[in-house]
Parts: C-alpha cells; structure tokens; sequence
C-alpha cells in the first residue's frame, strides 16, 4: 500500500496493494486524485434530471434534451443521430504534438452533435434520461433493464407501474419506496424485500398486509410491530385512514418512535463475499462499492450491474468487463479507459464520448462502427498504434494520461450535474475553479383545475414552477 496526497483536495490517501495490481493489467498509471475527488469529476459530467426542449439541429424537428441552449455543438434527434445523414468523421483532425492531447480533444469535442437524450432501446420515454431496455417511462433517470410504466422514479430496473421510487428492482406498482426488493403494492416503504400490500415498512422481509413496521421477517397483519387477527386489522386500517395523505406525518413519527429500539442492519445487501460500501448484492471483491449488484472485482463503483474488473466507475450496465474512469457505459463492453456514453460493444476505447459499436479509439466522438480512429480521424492500424503509443507517452510527461476529463471540459453547469447533489459548491466556489453555473429563471404558471400548488416549494433546492399536474398514467398508479 501506498499513500497519496490528493492534487486537488490536497488530503491524503491510500492506493492498495490491489487497486496497483488491476492497474497494472490494464496499463495505466495509479491516480492522483483521491477517491472522492476522483468521483467528483465523474459526477460532474452527469446531468441526469435538467432537461430543455429545443430543435434538433440536424432535422428541425422539437425535441426534449439535456442540454441546454448554450452549448456549443449541434444536438440531434435520436434518429437524426443515428441516420446516415451526417458523418462523425468528417470533424476528423490530425494531432499536434505541440499542443496537449486534452486541450485538442476538448476543440474536437465542441464540435460534434451530441444525441439529445441517452435512451437505449426504450419506447415511448421521450421525457427519460439515461434509461436501458424500458418503455412507457416518464421522468425516469438512470432506469436499467425492462422497465414499463412508470414515473418520476431514478435508479430502477426491472420495474412495472411504480411511481416516486428509488433503487427498487423487480417490484410492481409501488409508490415512494427507497431500495426495495421484488415488491409488489408497497407504499412509502425503504429497504425492503418480498414485501406487499403494505405501508410504510422499514428494513422488512417477506411481510404481506403490514403497515408501519420495522425490522419485521415473514410476518402478516401486524401494525407498527404489534400482531392483529385479519378481522382486526382491517378495522385498524380504517382508523388510520392511510387514504388522507394529513395522516401520513403523523404515522410517519410513530414509524421513527417503533425504530428507535431496534437495531439497524451495519449495511444494506445480501449474498455478498469480501464487500465494503452499502446496498451491494450478490457481489465479490468489492471496495467502496454503492448501489451494486452481481458485480465482481470492482472498487469505487457507483450503481452498477453484473460487471467484473471495474475501477472508478459511475453508472454501467450489464455484461461490461475492464472499465475504469468511466461514466454511463451500457451493456457489452470491454476495455474501456477514461471515457462515457459508449455502448453496444465497444472495445479497446481511450479518452472516447458517445461512440457505438467501435474499437480501438483515442480521443473521439460520436463514431459508430469505426476502429483505429484518434481526433475523429480514421488510420490504419500500425498508424493508429504508433500514433496511440505517443500521444500516451507526452500525455503521461504532463500528467494528464490516467486521469478522466477535467471537470472544466464537462457540457454541463455545475449545478445541474450529479456532483452537485454529491459534493455541492456556492456559485463562487464553482466559479472559482473555473466551472460554468446555470443561474434558473424564475418560471410562473397559469390557474387550471389539474393543477396542483406545489407544498414543498423552498424545501427541494432545486428550481421548482411552483405546480404540478397530475398525468394520467400517475392515476391509474394511484387509483389501484
């Protein structure tokens, strides 16, 4: 083991035995930033939930995307940007070694039409972001694997008819739930697995018709950890009038007193061997793992699934193998170093921004079933490995190689990324490491019968209009 000092936060911190030896496989040198920092960046090239209706650039069509207006390069429609109506290539450059690699790619990077939304093989989720193999979504962000009708929800997979949740996977028509598991008609719940009909549960398993407990197994008709007889359940449930949304605050407190005693699991997760983190399942030779499932050998990882050799990571999918410094990275990809938003077997990619379906890549974006490309332009492949092997060579004598985009190139204001919600920053201290901020208009909205005033307004901290509506498929949620 070794310690570091961090070259941003200037504190002090340990590369282990076992991060050197994975770097070593994969050829790269170990960090310079420490962990925390090292995500920062990451999240800060992660707009999840800011999205701005605009034209598409190439087809004129309206489109929802997000990015905002003042970004410099184009942005397509997802069908424009994968028609065959423009070329990547043709923003190709040659490399001056005169110049550092970075500051090239971010000119190259400013360039390129951007895809509107990321929505992989998802129907009908125009207003979705980051979603993978969902359909009939609606404001969902960061949704992976088969989800179907549902809303205002982030972090789900494999999830049907559920609204206001996050982290749940495989439950059905449940509404405010937090990291549960194969739920179905949960309500208002968090950490629960094979749970239903319920309400307000915390840290339960297997429990059917309860309402208000805590660190309940395989129970039935109980309210707030007490036993009842079906009968006698039923009539306690009409006096809680769980209905009157006045009563939930008050059950809510019961819900914390009936807590207080018990004890809390130290971590979140099951069928785990040799983890460290929280909500990891099903995993092996994790460290600092979050939001982690059927992953192996990974360390530093944020929301990913059923991956191996995994360093430095937030948000992949399935069936990736070898990534480090990456973010946003679906399924079936290998050897992926320092780059986001490539997908569908991708291979062998440097310092790389939404390329599809490419190998052996150094500096590019927006390439589809291209190989042995740097700056967007196309080599041969003894060309492309010579011309690789010294663009890494200046690039490790400025330090630079190793390292994820500087968060000073990221599209996105600081503010409207996930690093903010992380590891927030005032307006100044954005400004003052040379980050842009997005300062929001104050926006109105006229009286109609289906608008709702919002109540929590000056809690969110985030720009709210001040009313919603109620959709109809939130209804048909809701009604059930």
């Amino acid at each position: 083991m070794e310690n570091k000092i961090c070259q941003n936060c200037k504190k002090e911190f340990a590369v282990t035995s076992e991060d050197f030896t994975f770097y070593e496989s994969i050829k790269v040198p170990a960090p310079t930033h420490c962990p925390d920092c090292r995500s920062q960046r990451r999240m800060a090239w992660l707009n999840e939930r800011f999205l701005y209706p605009r034209k598409c650039d190439g087809s004129g069509k309206p489109i929802i995307t997000i990015y905002n207006p003042e970004v410099p390069f184009p942005v397509y429609s997802r069908e424009y940007w994968f028609s065959d109506a423009w070329d990547a290539l043709t923003y190709g450059r040659e490399y001056d070694p005169s110049r550092p690699f970075l500051e090239q790619f971010n000119e190259l990077q400013k360039m390129v039409p951007r895809l509107q939304m990321w929505l992989v093989n998802s129907v009908n989720s125009d207003y979705s972001n980051y979603v993978v193999d969902s359909k009939d979504c609606y404001l969902c962000f960061t949704a992976l694997g088969g989800n179907e009708n549902c809303s205002y929800s982030g972090y789900l997979t494999q999830s049907t008819q559920c609204l206001d949740c996050y982290l749940i996977h495989k439950c059905e028509l449940c509404v405010g739930c937090v990291n549960c598991d194969t739920c179905y008609n949960l309500k208002c719940s968090t950490n629960c697995k094979n749970c239903r009909d319920s309400w307000f549960l915390l840290d339960c398993n297997n429990c059917t018709n309860c309402v208000g407990c805590v660190g309940l197994r395989d129970k039935q008709y109980c309210i707030f950890n007490d036993q009842f007889t079906k009968e006698e359940y039923i009539e306690k449930i009409k006096e809680l009038g769980l209905e009157n949304r006045s009563n939930w605050a008050k059950i809510e407190e019961k819900v914390s007193e009936v807590a207080k005693p018990i004890p809390r699991r130290f971590m979140q997760g099951t069928k785990n061997q040799n983890v460290s983190g929280d909500y990891i399942s099903n995993s092996k030779d994790i460290t600092a793992g979050y939001m982690v499932n059927d992953c192996e050998d990974g360390r530093y990882l944020y929301f990913t699934n059923n991956s191996k050799g995994l360093s430095d990571i937030t948000v992949c999918t399935v069936s990736n193998e070898l990534l480090h410094e990456c973010h946003a990275i679906p399924k079936n990809n290998y050897s992926i170093k320092f780059s986001e938003l490539c997908a569908n077997g991708c291979r062998e990619l440097e310092y790389c921004i939404s390329c599809f379906s490419s190998s052996n890549l150094f500096g590019c974006v927006g390439l589809r079933g291209k190989e042995y490309c740097i700056l967007n332009k196309q080599y041969t492949k003894e060309d492309y490995e010579k011309l690789r092997a010294e663009i890494v060579e200046n690039m490790k004598k400025d330090g630079s190689y190793g390292e994820f985009f500087p968060m000073t190139m990221s599209p996105f204001p600081y503010n409207e990324t996930l690093a903010q919600e992380h590891f927030p920053l005032t307006e100044n201290e954005a400004s003052s490491r040379g980050l842009t901020w997005r300062k929001w208009e104050k926006r109105t909205y006229a009286p109609a019968a289906d608008i709702f005033e919002c109540q929590h307004r000056q809690e969110c901290g985030h720009p709210c209009i001040g009313a919603f509506r109620v959709i109809p498929q939130e209804k048909a949620i809701l009604d059930q």
